[in-house]
Parts: structure tokens; sequence; C-alpha cells
């Protein structure tokens, strides 16, 4: 019988300290399943961006030549190789085409909504007498609260907390933790 509790205890002492082992790793492992994907991001962006003023433009190969993007400006440029160089021309810009021709409908479209209501016509079902401009409407959605210093602190002392839990797993870990 004493040949047999020996192997008992510790079995069952490897599998205590296998759910320590475990119990230590898990938040090792999250953090690292958190923290890789953003730093292979940044690692892709800083791969993809010209060196030259501070990767202001990006360039992309295209059958015609070379597609240049002003990370500043959004600006679009076609550059081509021509008998005296490079050349780069600027992509006409649809988006603001697009923008200014809403905006013309809707100016457009109120002023016909205050001239059916100064005659005293009825607006069409599902028609609002709102008249609001363009820029109201994009101002109303464009709101976005800004978290407060009280919940900036808070999440600051949420990461200081799990990262000296952290520290204190790998400290802990034998073999891990004793250069720390």
């Amino acid at each position: 019988m004493g040949a047999m509790a020996a192997p008992q205890k510790r079995t069952r002492f490897n599998a205590i300290h296998r759910r320590e082992m475990m119990m230590r790793l898990v938040p090792l492992l999250i953090v690292a399943l958190v923290a890789i994907p953003p730093a292979a991001s940044a690692q892709t962006t800083q791969t993809n961006e010209p060196a030259g003023e501070n990767g202001r433009y990006s360039l992309s190969p295209v059958s015609d030549g070379m597609l240049r993007l002003d990370t500043r400006t959004g600006q679009v440029s076609l550059c081509a190789r021509k008998d005296s160089g490079w050349s780069c021309n600027a992509v006409p810009d649809e988006r603001s085409a697009l923008e200014s021709e809403i905006a013309r409908l809707q100016r457009e479209n109120g002023a016909m909504k205050k001239d059916m209501l100064a005659r005293g016509l009825p607006l069409p079902s599902g028609v609002s007498g709102n008249t609001a401009s363009a820029d109201q409407q994009r101002e109303l959605n464009v709101t976005v609260p800004l978290p407060s210093d009280a919940d900036i602190d808070r999440v600051m002392t949420t990461f200081e907390k799990m990262w000296r839990r952290m520290v204190d797993i790998v400290r802990k870990t034998p073999g891990y933790g004793d250069g720390i």
C-alpha cells in the first residue's frame, strides 16, 4: 500500500502543477493575442510606406504607371513615364463632384417642399417637412462624445493592474522569471 500512495501523490501533484501552469499561461496568451495583431499591422503599414516626406505618399502600381495617394490630403495622381521623365497628373475626384450634386439636390428638394407647404399642398406620404441643409445634417451625424479624463484614468488603472499581474505571473513561472 505504501508503494501505491507515492505514485498517486505524484500524479495529483503533477495535475495541480499543470493546472497552476495553465492558469498562469492563459493571461499571457490573451495578452499575446491582443498585442500581436496591432504590431503586425503596424509593421505591414511601415513596409508599404515610402521613406520620403515621412510617408506622405503611398504608391501603387497600375497598368498605366503608378497611382500616388497623398495620405494627408487624399488627392490621387496618376504618374507615368514620359520622354522627359516621370509626370504626375491629378485624377479627377468623383467624390467631391458627387457631394456637390447631393448638396444641390438637397437644396432643390428643400425649396420644393417649402413651395408646396407655402401653397397649402400636402407633402407626399413618407416625406417630412424637415428642410435641413446638407451641412446641418452632416453636423448632426458627426458629433461624437469623447471620453472624459475620469474614463481615461479608469482605463489606464485597469491596464496598469493587468500589466502588474502579467509581470507577477512571469516572475512566478519557473524558468521564465529568473532574469526579471
